[in-house]
């Protein structure tokens, strides 16, 4: 995890005007899920766990109740990751004996349970490698920001706005599921049910953690109602999504803002289509507009626009620092390139692909509800191998 203070990029304007104050992790190339770096940093964990054990039964420590509600945390903390680690142990053993089974099998009915042990052995073995990936990683000082997704029509004319309404739609459901806020900034509309763009924010704990990984170019493939000869249509959208920015991740020159207010437009309630409350703030450096009409208030739909932009310029500085480092990686996983393909919808295969992974669900209306659950955790798993592959590069 880089710990250095972020300075402006060229690309962001002109020199000394915007200030970044945030550790920004640097993504490391995948590594495989039992490489001896991720077996290393789990026996150190099961050593300092067995330590602390010893250390909670010395009577000093017993007579010191602060010392003793510390280690305690701490041992809670190092269980999970050390139950992770049994577990994964456990299921390999277990699917060994499976194989070993099979491969000794003369009887046919024998061999098909084995060979279902090893199917059922395998796929709980994938989850417990991820659980276990997770308490392994260090945090990253972002997962649990607010979320601030922009979603935009892409190719594909009014289909591509039905799959943005589509694809907004499934965020919410996913915030939903876990408990999350939803806030919007902006909606501007097309078709009846199409959406052209949207910007709101998620917030809950560990938002932008799971939202991250939506950046990028989302592909649907499906005959349109419009279709009177059936053909497959291919249309896009894109999606970004930035952690919220603080003030003091994100230092903006009141002078380099130029601010407008003007009547909204669309549907609204009383007073929000009468008076000059919309407003559209432009950061001059960097020519970034931000758009915020959603709230009465002249001083809210500020306040909003200001929050999307400094998220934006913070987006802009992570972006820009994991370019520098792209021939380093050879994964597209956090890379910011919001013009990449990472994620396919094919409604006649009843399929989802995520392109970086190389993931196939055949569940895609289960996907579109807001159950990213599987998606995310293989992401998150490619992304700690990164991640903790970097970590025992600089030791």
């Amino acid at each position: 995890m880089g710990d250095e203070t972020a300075e402006p990029s060229p690309a962001a304007g002109r020199p000394g005007r915007v200030t970044f104050r945030i550790a920004i992790p640097h993504p490391r190339p995948r590594r495989s899920p039992l490489d001896a770096r991720l077996a290393h940093r789990l026996d150190e964990v099961q050593e300092r766990f067995h330590e602390v054990q010893t250390r909670l039964s010395d009577p000093e420590v017993v007579r010191d109740p602060a010392r003793l509600r510390e280690l305690g945390r701490e041992r809670a903390a190092l269980e999970t990751t050390v139950a992770a680690g049994r577990r994964v142990a456990r299921l390999e053993t277990e699917l060994e004996g499976a194989r070993e089974i099979l491969a000794d099998a003369d009887d046919p009915e024998m061999g098909e349970l084995a060979e279902e042990e090893i199917a059922s052995l395998s796929e709980a073995l994938d989850a417990a490698l991820a659980a276990l990936h997770a308490a392994l990683s260090p945090p990253d000082p972002l997962d649990d920001r607010p979320a601030v997704v922009e979603v935009r029509a892409g190719t594909g004319g009014d289909e591509a706005g039905l799959f943005s309404s589509e694809l907004m739609r499934m965020y919410h459901r996913l915030a939903e599921r876990q408990g999350w806020q939803v806030e919007l900034a902006s909606l501007s509309e097309g078709i009846p049910g199409s959406v052209r763009e949207a910007v709101f924010t998620v917030r809950g704990r560990g938002a932008y953690g799971l939202l991250r990984y939506e950046s990028g170019v989302h592909r649907v493939q499906r005959v349109p109602d419009t279709e009177s000869q059936g053909r497959i249509h291919t249309s896009a959208a894109s999606v970004a999504v930035l952690p919220e920015a603080e003030e003091v991740d994100v230092e903006i020159d009141p002078g380099d803002l130029r601010i407008d207010v003007f009547r909204s437009s669309g549907p609204g309630g009383q007073s929000v289509n009468t008076t000059d409350s919309a407003v559209r703030i432009t950061h001059l450096p960097t020519d970034l507009i931000v758009t915020c009409q959603d709230e009465k208030s002249q001083h809210k739909n500020k306040s909003k626009a200001m929050k999307v932009l400094r998220s934006r310029l913070l987006d802009r500085e992570i972006a820009a620092r994991e370019a520098e480092r792209a021939a380093e990686r050879r994964s597209q996983i956090g890379s910011g390139d919001r013009s990449a393909k990472i994620r396919t919808y094919n409604y006649p295969q009843n399929r989802v692909t995520d392109h970086r992974i190389g993931l196939s669900l055949y569940r895609l209306g289960e996907i579109l509800d807001g159950d990213l659950a599987e998606i995310v955790a293989a992401l998150r798993m490619a992304r700690d191998e990164e991640r903790l592959a970097g970590d025992a590069g600089r030791r």
